[in-house]
């Protein structure tokens, strides 16, 4: 406490009113605070930055003479420093309502004041009444004990703030007497005459009373009254040092206006004439017909075409780019001033300017309501006079003419600022207040409309030309400049005032900006103002090189006009002649360009500036001997430009040699659009993609963030971080949105209704149906607009009623490829220390969308999406990709195979080069999905569709949709290769390895029943060879779980017919590819030896070869490599494997069992068993023979003596004893069949025979030979013969159709729903695929047919069992059923067993 109470004596010390004034009449060092920081404000004028440069301007020149000009831009400096202060404090309480004393609950919590609402806002109310006489403890007793506890902390928090109530005393004093100096000592303030210096009081001018209009919406009252409070409280009940005169400039200063009225009416005559001079500017830029009939924005004279260089009005074309700043002087002179208001031309001035402006800026967003201020503070002033008039009238002529004056002012007033028929009495003030901003409206809404359109068209007519002709920019660049001003002028009013509403109190914040989507004119001139700025950019040189020319000839010029005879006749003083003749010497010694050479001139011209400047400043002065008049009147006789005008050009052209940038800066920049950023970002989403937008435009909306952090003030460091922190979201905010337009664009085109349109295309049952249809009816197909079944024919977009759907697509094409070239072209976006490269966004956009459109058609509304279609879907999202590509430098084709790579595999880079793949390897999520679908929906069949897998068909059927579709639609090969297409050989190994983890689990559950029931199997084989029956059975009955492991074997072969369907599509896929590839790893694998163990790089090779059906026994490969990974077989239990096997003839589960023709197959996929005993039994032989090798191996140490000839051996061996276990398994198998065979029970002989036929031809190792002795050929014929003479796939053949598709398929890509009904009592699905069916031996295997693409490929005689004879050689029905293009269900038939009683060969032989 100590230390904070010797601070604050310290601090009151220095607040003294000794100190007080001793500071103030320091002059600039008053200000050091404010002046040491540089501070960054949109504010900054042109003589800011150049006045500022000169220094000590004044007292180089050695006159008492001059003007002191620096001290009047620093203290308009020090203005903006003041409202940033202000601002800061306003956004800490939360923009409190000091009029009305309502503050919310942050004014309290922000620390400023304390929170003790009652006490500080009796203070507020009461001001200026002295705290001692306002009773406060009975008002609030607990919170005033509070404060006098807290008088320190709350004081050291007032502090700063107070100091600002200082500062903004002191500022008043000495800017007043600087303004009031100014206007008393200046000869003229005309801006054709002495813009400089006019430039400059003027803003001081404008400056002053902004920060005293700032000022009220700052809480003054509370903040001098509680800080006074408090430092009673802690210095024994006496006031602070300031305290009476602060009450005293608060009180002068509420309101504001009534202060200003006083303290500025001594140069009220003075604003007068500004106003009035600079009035036929401001009638030039609101004429919009004038502009554009005259060609005051024009390079080219508008009546002349063929004159180039416009020079008809160049003055008022330059003065145009002031415009915004006579624009404020107006509104602010004629508020503080509303005397000058009686002037004759004046209510013509303010009349043009009030119905175009709804509200008058301050400071950044702040601002104040311009007609409700006119109502309350212009109107009386000029009633009154109006009144004093009257009086007056028969006293004296002037006071008529005053009286009718003021009358027309009223009306003016009254039109613009409310309704003319109320009189102003107290009673309707609050209903002008209320209709203040409608008749505003009314008319400054269309008024800048028209301008922003005029705007529009001249900026880009601007833009072509200097495009065409940069030679011209030079010469016109003043009019670049004026016409960046007036554009910056539209977009800045546009989010200042359009929204606006009258609010009850004066300091309520601004409604949000109602949007217009329909207007696109601020796009439009964003875009023209960058293009604008770019082009100034890129042809600097030209520009500086254009400057320097003429300044070397102005050199010359001003030489002339000083040897004048009524210069030479001056008496002028030593130190305004050696002024002169240094701009002489300056313009003499600028070097001249040659050539290309301009770039590489550096050239500071600031002496030359800062040395006109003092001419200007003593020739201005009215205690100088010489001034401006004599100068004119010495050279003007001439016939030329007078002195000041040579003079004047040089300077304004000097700037455009090193200071271009500053002014390009000035006039084009928009960074006050950061305290509106928010409603820009909202226009922008409005507009950018509306039916007006353009696509091109996105760029200028981004580039005006570049600018954002200009906006801080130094000092206030805080905001520096802020404001970049805003300006960085605000662009990711608008990338976000250009990057959502672009992928609109894409989405757009990328469906049904885009080029969905243009890929329908008839399949070829949709094709047959259709003619089918036409020939049956009368109307001739020609005329008919759509299918029968209700799909679109080809051409249909040709229809006159589709011609608005191609529109649109050709309009969304355009602006696909008009925004990524724009997008492609752009320069990055600097943000402070970020930088925004969008091509760099828009890859990721592109590519982060084709991942999501992938992910997204993978699934439909039911399930998995056929891979076919999602192919389809596919190619068509890379062709509007590749359309895209086109206009963006980057290659957008690689990174979709990235894309298609990491949905496929996601491990690490480095696995992608390893065989043995690491067990916890991820993989990408959509390969993910489609494979867990196959493995959960097919292989397992979880959801019990009745799976079924079709031999003849090569794919698996269903009972019911899985999902959306029939399982054939989605696992025939065609489906497979376009799943293998979409994910590649990575998708491949995935799918590859689930079934391999759910094989290798089933092959598991046979280990474990081979051990759990190893005692019984080797009594049930020892009955077998003994040929005891009924100990046969005993030990049969006793197997545990042989349902059970029946499923697990069906299962195992279902998971081995899927993965062959699989390698045999990703062959077929690898064969279309790359078919060099595919033709030398079928030629090498046929050289492979044939070894045990096979050597590490030739079992990569075999396996290689066997993932894409290149192995002549693909299955028995399979489950030895799943054997291998898991170390199964380890157990002699697994010699009694075929014994388990045959055992399984007994289950139950033949009892409902029936062969189907048409699919090949049986009705409960026991035929999976039969691929399941085949693989699994010549893998396991195959497993354990190695392991014995490599026992021996370990026995000998390592010394292997075994030759190539034994290798061969034990091959043979291999492969004898696989045949050997196979025939014990038919043997005894075939014993079990034949011997449970009865007259009573003979249903479950017949598919055990046939299922004995199928193993025959899948397995390699079990030749026809081998079952012949067991299962004679000619029974196996018979029921063949019988069950293809019952099928009704004969008498369907020639009428069924391709059923292949699912209800879920869309018609553009799915064959139309047509189906016969199912007549028989087998539940299956439509048959696919065209081909008749191939029986146990008749269809050769060295050829395979492809139903899908009708081909044949032959398989260069791989099987080891080629056999040309078969049942449907001698069956009389072969004729009946080849070639048939399938059936609508398959027919088990009435058994054929019947008929063998009278047949001369059959089983009844046997019995």
């Amino acid at each position: 406490m100590a230390k904070s109470r010797q601070h604050v004596s310290n601090q009151d010390a220095s607040l003294s009113p000794t100190a007080g004034r001793s500071r103030e009449w320091e002059g600039p060092s008053r200000w050091s605070e404010y002046l040491n920081l540089q501070v960054t404000s949109p504010m900054t004028s042109r003589s800011h930055r150049n006045l500022n440069s000169d220094g000590q301007a004044q007292s180089s020149s050695g006159s008492h003479k001059g003007l002191n000009m620096q001290y009047v831009v620093q203290l308009t400096q020090v203005a903006e420093g003041l409202m940033a202060k202000m601002y800061r404090l306003n956004q800490i309480l939360d923009y409190p309502d000091s009029l009305s004393n309502v503050y919310s609950e942050a004014f309290w919590k922000a620390g400023v004041f304390p929170n003790c609402p009652r006490i500080c806002v009796l203070l507020s109310k009461k001001f200026p009444e002295h705290h001692s006489k306002l009773q406060l403890e009975r008002i609030d007793k607990v919170a005033l004990d509070a404060l006098h506890e807290s008088a320190e902390v709350h004081l050291q928090s007032l502090e700063p703030w107070v100091q600002l109530l200082l500062d903004l005393m002191a500022f008043r004093e000495q800017a007043l007497r600087l303004i009031l100096d100014l206007s008393s000592t200046v000869i003229t303030l005309l801006p054709h005459q002495n813009s400089l210096i006019l430039h400059a009081f003027m803003d001081l001018f404008c400056s002053f009373v902004r920060v005293n209009l700032f000022s009220e919406k700052m809480p003054r009252k509370m903040m001098l009254q509680m800080y006074n409070l408090l430092h009673a409280m802690s210095r024994n009940d006496r006031d602070c040092d300031f305290y009476h005169r602060l009450v005293q400039f608060i009180d002068s200063y509420d309101p504001p206006l009534k202060g200003l009225h006083e303290d500025l009416n001594f140069v009220s005559p003075r604003i007068g004439e500004v106003l009035e001079a600079v009035g036929p500017i401001i009638f030039l830029s609101t004429d919009t017909r004038k502009l554009r009939n005259e060609g005051f924005l024009s390079p080219f004279h508008p009546r002349y075409p063929d004159i180039l260089t416009n020079s008809a009005h160049p003055m008022r074309a330059q003065d145009l780019a002031n415009v915004t700043s006579y624009r404020e002087w107006v509104l602010l002179g004629y508020l503080v001033c509303p005397d000058e208001l009686l002037r004759v031309t004046s209510i013509d001035i303010a009349l043009v300017v009030l119905k175009e402006n709804l509200v008058l800026p301050l400071f950044r967003d702040e601002y104040v309501l311009l007609h409700e201020d006119y109502q309350l503070y212009v109107l009386p002033r000029i009633l009154e006079t109006k009144k004093m008039a009257k009086s007056g009238r028969t006293k004296q002529k002037e006071a008529d003419l005053e009286y009718s004056v003021a009358k027309q002012v009223e009306k003016m007033i009254r039109i613009w600022t409310g309704k003319e028929t109320y009189p102003f009495t107290k009673t309707n003030v609050t209903i002008l207040q209320c209709e203040v901003h409608e008749q505003a409206i009314l008319s400054c809404d269309s008024i800048h409309r028209e301008r922003r359109i005029l705007l529009k068209q001249e900026i880009g007519r601007m833009v072509l030309f200097f495009t065409d002709q940069p030679s011209l920019l030079a010469p016109n660049i003043q009019m670049v400049f004026s016409a960046l001003a007036l554009a910056q002028c539209e977009v800045l009013w546009y989010f200042q005032q359009v929204g606006i509403a009258s609010p009850k109190s004066k300091t309520a914040r601004i409604i949000p900006v109602d949007i217009d989507p329909s207007d696109p004119t601020i796009g439009f001139l964003l875009d023209g103002m960058d293009r604008l700025c770019c082009l100034v950019r890129k042809y600097i040189a030209a520009i500086r090189g254009y400057a320097l020319s003429y300044l070397s000839s102005c050199a010359g010029r001003i030489r002339f006009l000083l040897g004048t005879p009524g210069m030479v006749a001056l008496d002028l003083d030593a130190n305004l002649k050696g002024l002169l003749q240094k701009i002489i010497q300056h313009l003499e010694s600028i070097p001249k360009p040659q050539g290309e050479n301009i770039s590489a001139i550096t050239c500071n011209l600031s002496e030359l500036r800062k040395d006109w400047l003092s001419i200007l400043m003593i020739v201005t002065s009215a205690r100088s001997s010489i001034n401006i008049r004599h100068l004119e009147k010495a050279t003007v006789s001439t016939g030329k430009e007078g002195l000041l005008s040579e003079g004047n050009s040089a300077y304004n052209w000097s700037r455009c040699v090193d200071e271009l940038e500053s002014q390009l800066s000035k006039h084009g920049s928009l960074r006050k659009l950061y305290f509106y950023h928010q409603h820009l970002a909202a226009v922008f989403r409005n507009t950018m993609f509306g039916p007006e937008g353009r696509p091109q435009h996105c760029c200028a909306w981004l580039g005006v963030a570049s600018s954002f952090p200009e906006c801080a003030s130094s000092i206030v460091p805080e905001e520096i971080t802020k404001i970049g922190r805003d300006a960085v979201l605000y662009v990711e905010s608008l990338i976000e949105s250009i990057m959502g337009g672009l992928e609109g664009l894409i989405n757009i085109l990328d469906s049904e209704g885009g080029f969905g349109t243009l890929e329908m295309q008839l399949l070829p049952e949709q094709a047959a149906v259709f003619m089918n249809y036409a020939s049956r009816v009368s109307i001739p197909s020609s005329k008919l607009q759509r299918g029968a079944a209700g799909f679109l024919l080809p051409g249909h977009e040709s229809y006159p009623e589709n011609n608005n759907s191609i529109k649109m697509l050709e309009a969304a094409m355009q602006r696909l490829t008009n925004l990524c070239s724009v997008l492609n072209d752009m320069e990055p976006i600097c943000v402070l220390n970020h930088v925004f490269v969008l091509r760099e966004y828009m890859r990721e956009c592109i590519l982060g969308n084709f991942r999501r459109r992938l992910l997204t058609a993978l699934k439909t509304d039911n399930d998995l999406q056929r891979p076919s279609v999602l192919e389809s879907l596919l190619h068509r999202h890379i062709s509007i990709v590749h359309l895209a590509e086109q206009h963006i430098s980057m290659d957008l084709t690689q990174g979709i195979r990235e894309v298609l790579l990491s949905e496929a595999f996601s491990g690490p880079v480095s696995s992608l080069h390893l065989f043995e793949k690491p067990e916890d390897l991820n993989t990408g999520s959509a390969a993910e999905a489609v494979c867990n679908w196959y493995i959960e929906n097919i292989v397992k069949d979880i959801s019990g569709a009745g799976i079924l897998f079709a031999p003849v068909h090569k794919c698996f059927k269903s009972t019911r949709p899985v999902g959306g579709y029939f399982a054939e639609s989605v696992t025939d090969l065609r489906e497979l290769q376009s799943f293998v297409r979409i994910f590649g050989g990575y998708g491949v190994d995935r799918l590859d390895r689930m079934m391999k983890e759910h094989t290798a689990a089933l092959l598991n559950c046979i280990d474990t029943s081979l051990r759990s029931n190893r005692e019984v199997l080797e009594a049930v084989a020892a009955s077998m060879h003994s040929g005891d029956r009924t100990e046969r059975e005993a030990y049969l009955r006793q197997i545990v779980d042989m349902d059970t492991i029946i499923g697990f074997c069906i299962q195992a072969g279902q998971a081995l017919a899927f993965d062959q369907l699989l390698a045999e599509a990703a062959g077929a896929v690898l064969e279309e590819g790359v078919p060099l590839i595919y033709s030398l790893l079928a030629g090498v694998v046929k050289h492979l030896p044939d070894e045990i163990p096979e050597k590490k790089e030739i079992r990569r090779m075999r396996v290689v070869a066997n993932s894409v059906n290149l192995v002549s026994d693909h299955d028995s490969e399979w489950v030895r490599l799943i054997l291998e990974e898991v170390g199964g077989t380890n157990d002699g239990s697994w010699s009694l494997l075929p014994y388990l096997f045959a055992a399984f003839m007994t289950s139950n589960i033949w009892s409902s069992t029936a062969f189907n023709v048409d699919t090949g197959g049986f009705n409960n996929n026991i035929h999976g068993l039969a691929r399941c005993i085949s693989a699994v039994i010549a893998g396991s032989e195959f497993v354990r023979l190695e392991r014995e090798h490599q026992q021996k191996s370990s026995l000998s140490n390592g010394h292997v003596a075994e030759t190539f000839d034994s290798e061969i051996q034990s091959r043979l061996s291999a492969e004898a004893s696989i045949k050997s276990a196979m025939q014990i398994f038919v043997k005894f198998s075939s014993a079990i069949i034949l011997d449970s065979w009865s007259e009573a029970n003979r249903s479950h002989l017949v598919p055990k025979l046939i299922f004995l036929d199928q193993l025959s031809e899948i397995s390699s190792y079990l030749p026809r030979s081998s079952l012949e002795p067991h299962v004679p050929y000619s029974i196996l014929r018979s029921l063949y013969g019988q069950y293809y003479a019952n099928s009704p796939s004969a008498q369907l053949a020639l009428l069924s159709m391709s059923p292949r598709h699912s209800p879920a398929v869309s018609l553009a890509h799915a064959s139309p729903g047509f189906r016969q009904p199912r007549g028989d009592s087998t539940p299956q699905s439509a048959a696919t695929d065209s081909g008749y069916f191939r029986g146990s031996s008749t269809y050769s295997q060295e050829h395979s047919y492809m139903p899908d693409s009708g081909t044949i490929r032959g398989s260069d005689g791989r099987h080891r069992n080629v056999r040309r004879s078969g049942p449907l050689d001698y069956s009389s029905s072969r004729s009946k059923v080849k070639n048939v293009e399938g059936s609508t269900s398959g027919s088990t038939g009435p058994s054929p067993l019947p008929r063998f009683a009278v047949s001369r060969s059959g089983p009844i032989s046997y019995k």
